[in-house]
């Protein structure tokens, strides 16, 4: 049986230099950032998309639809070289919005211009703003301007609450509307917490139907969990709506995001510190165990909320050097970077690129891989445990000390692999 050797950084005995970053950040290596937009449009009920691009990014993005979004169909122009040579692009354009107002059931036109269309000069005030009364709303997502799909999410959500949310909404006292792509479980967990302070959960963006968007306008303060929905914040913070920023993470997040909860709604401050104590104190009382002590975890992913689980990672014991995410740097990413570089992360890549990640696993020795299909099949290689972040570990409870438990407890389980795949690395080496 081949002899398995350890991989070590070259110069493991002498003092390690710091991880530099090398790869260009002008070109983020991440999927049409379309995905992200379709993926929060034709959820909605009512929605039909019109996608105004070319045949091949067509053909792409409605697999990619249909698989992570909703069975339902987009309508687009046949756009080849012949049709956008002719100059016709905006013809094609008010054509394919006539069509979408013609389908069962729609309440909205969503219109997702890409590339091609943005090049050939498609002019949004010629667009219809409605067609037989149904609101027609452009969505700018082309590739060269919007760097991750992230981000495109937060200009589509942007773009609809921008239609839809009246500036002279009555305020409910007490409510929150919560803004990310969250696992199921968190907003019921998080309604339940806000219940014991006074306050309640008012709705979930992105929502499943218009009623849902028009419903935020009336919150009397939103949360931003996710760090990249800067646009949706704007849109709200300009119609009135105080904006919490941060998460409730771990114990430390989580205490610190009840009180400014508290303070955003003006709930009591002695029920508010209670509430925050008891959940700070559940979530210690896990925590002390160190359930992943003496761990060195890579984290690398392109939903954008790669720092939130590091913040859980490093709460529970493991040493966490390197993140990438493909989302860029902001104010709502700076809070996050700081408490983890004062806990031992050296290196937080913004606009990640594979070769960065690559140049990660050569530098440290990690115990658990935790990054995109590419990179955990890599460290598969080396017999690093490894899964795919997004849909392995994206799609679990995350907030207060419910959704804390339940992933690290997950992460331990993956660290216990490691003899699996040692010997799959020693049988294939025979």
């Amino acid at each position: 049986m081949a002899e398995l050797i350890p991989l070590t950084p070259a110069g493991a005995n002498a003092p390690q230099e710091p991880f530099k970053a090398g790869a260009c950040k002008l070109h983020p290596q991440t999927m049409c950032p379309a995905f992200g937009a379709l993926r929060v449009l034709a959820r909605i009920e009512g929605a039909q998309p019109a996608m105004i691009t070319d045949t091949g990014c067509l053909y792409g993005l409605t697999f990619v639809t249909h698989f992570y979004a909703a069975r339902k169909s987009i309508i687009a122009p046949a756009l080849g070289t012949a049709e956008l040579s002719s100059g016709k692009v905006q013809e094609a354009a008010a054509a394919a919005i006539a069509e979408a107002a013609k389908e069962q059931n729609v309440s909205v036109i969503p219109v997702i211009s890409l590339c091609v269309a943005e090049t050939a000069g498609l002019v949004e005030e010629l667009l219809p703003s409605e067609v037989d009364g149904k609101p027609v709303v452009l969505v700018r997502v082309p590739a060269y301007a919007i760097h991750s799909h992230p981000e495109a999410k937060d200009i589509a959500l942007a773009a609809v609450l921008r239609r839809f949310v009246d500036q002279a909404s009555a305020t409910e006292p007490g409510t929150l509307a919560l803004i990310g792509e969250v696992f199921p479980a968190d907003p019921l967990i998080i309604d339940g917490v806000l219940r014991k302070m006074g306050g309640r959960l008012l709705t979930t963006l992105p929502g499943r139907h218009v009623d849902e968007l028009k419903l935020v306008g009336r919150a009397a303060a939103v949360a931003a969990v996710h760090p990249f929905y800067r646009q949706t914040t704007n849109v709200l913070h300009e119609r009135g709506v105080g904006v919490v920023s941060g998460a409730p993470i771990g114990a430390d997040g989580s205490a610190a995001w009840l009180r400014a909860v508290g303070t955003a709604l003006d709930l009591d401050e002695e029920v508010v510190e209670r509430v925050a104590q008891e959940e700070e104190a559940s979530a210690r009382g896990f925590l002390a165990s160190q359930p992943l002590k003496g761990t060195t975890i890579m984290l690398s992913g392109y939903e954008g909320n790669e720092l939130l689980y590091a913040r859980l990672l490093v709460e529970g014991g493991a040493h966490v050097p390197y993140i990438s995410t493909s989302i860029g740097p902001s104010m709502f990413t700076a809070a996050d970077e700081a408490w983890l570089k004062a806990r031992g992360t050296e290196a937080v890549i913004y606009r990640k690129a594979i070769e960065d990640d690559k140049a990660a696993m050569a530098h440290w020795n990690f115990d658990l891989v935790i990054g995109t299909t590419t990179l955990a099949a890599l460290a598969k290689e080396r017999a690093i445990p490894a899964v795919y972040y997004t849909n392995i570990l994206s799609v679990r409870p995350l907030f207060l000390a419910g959704g804390m438990i339940a992933s690290l407890s997950f992460v331990r389980d993956l660290l216990s692999r490691k003899p699996l795949y040692e010997r799959m690395v020693a049988f294939f080496a025979e």
